[in-house]
């Protein structure tokens, strides 16, 4: 389902985590990473770039990442794309309400390359069942 070339948006206000998700994404062997600053912006690349897979803060100005979540899952062109949220957030609400909302998974700051690697195997399986 996710090839090396699959296009990943990484969705964050801050810039020093889109970086440190981006490069654990090159780390694993994804090379084509696109990012974004907060949900307006992601949802614009959504629509330019057509993502296999996106990593969206819940946290951001603007645009949340649960508002951009339910905007993915609104649109008939984009609810396919599974969408990963990341947070610092422990509480549970939160994470309820992505879920509830239609995220696939979900992954606490801090966060390493074999959190992330077991998060993708999980909705790879998910979507390949549902294929």
């Amino acid at each position: 389902m996710f090839t090396k070339e699959s296009k990943i948006l990484v969705v964050d206000d801050m810039m020093t985590m889109r970086k440190l998700m981006s490069k654990a994404l090159r780390e694993m062997g994804f090379e084509n990473i696109v990012e974004a600053a907060d949900g307006n912006l992601g949802f614009t690349a959504v629509q330019e770039h057509s993502p296999a897979l996106i990593f969206s803060d819940i946290n951001m100005p603007n645009c949340n990442g649960i508002d951009l979540l339910k905007r993915i899952k609104a649109d008939s062109r984009f609810r396919h794309i599974p969408v990963i949220m990341v947070t610092a957030e422990a509480e549970g609400a939160m994470v309820k309400e992505a879920i509830q909302s239609g995220a696939d998974q979900y992954v606490i700051k801090p966060f390493d390359k074999e959190m992330l690697t077991a998060k993708i195997e999980v909705v790879k399986k998910k979507y390949t069942k549902a294929a």
